[in-house]
């Protein structure tokens, strides 16, 4: 079953951050062109999210809106209101930067790359493709995982 994917207005910036870490496809819409919203979530089957009031429904389009303040219930409104279902196996497989999909690189790539105390605690690197970040699981993995599992995204 593929996974939801999503196009977000600019009011929702650190949503999209929590939407690529649990592993959606999530776009960053930040022109005020509204057709250029709709065509683009149109032409690549993305649900918009938003807290624009402008934004309203029509026939074919998949729109959520958003009505929390704080990143964490917003969370909450989507998982619960569009019943998704996180895969734990996709959590940080996506660029948070550029919503790119990770790819695995081997250690000896990254030496000089990442700082030295990551390189000699870490064993596991990702690489984004397309903007070069380099990814490892550091605190902030364990971090993500207690507030999904604080707002009961994760068992």
């Amino acid at each position: 079953m593929a996974m939801e994917k999503f196009i977000l207005t600019p009011e929702l910036g650190r949503l999209v951050k929590w939407l690529r870490i649990l592993g959606f496809d999530t776009l960053y819409f930040t022109a005020k062109n509204i057709s250029s919203l709709v065509i683009t979530a149109l032409r690549e089957d993305r649900i918009i999210l938003t807290r624009n009031l402008h934004i309203t429904a029509s026939p074919g389009i998949k729109l959520f809106k958003v009505k929390d303040d704080m990143v964490t219930d917003q969370l909450t409104q989507i998982i619960a209101g569009l019943g998704l279902k996180l895969d734990q196996a996709k959590l940080f497989s996506r660029c948070i930067i550029c919503n790119a999909e990770l790819v695995g690189i081997a250690k000896k790539e990254v030496e000089g790359k990442v700082p030295g105390y990551v390189f000699k605690a870490q064993e596991d690197f990702s690489l984004c493709p397309t903007c070069n970040k380099i990814y490892w699981s550091g605190t902030h993995w364990g971090n993500v995982k207690d507030t999904l599992k604080e707002i009961g995204a994760l068992n």
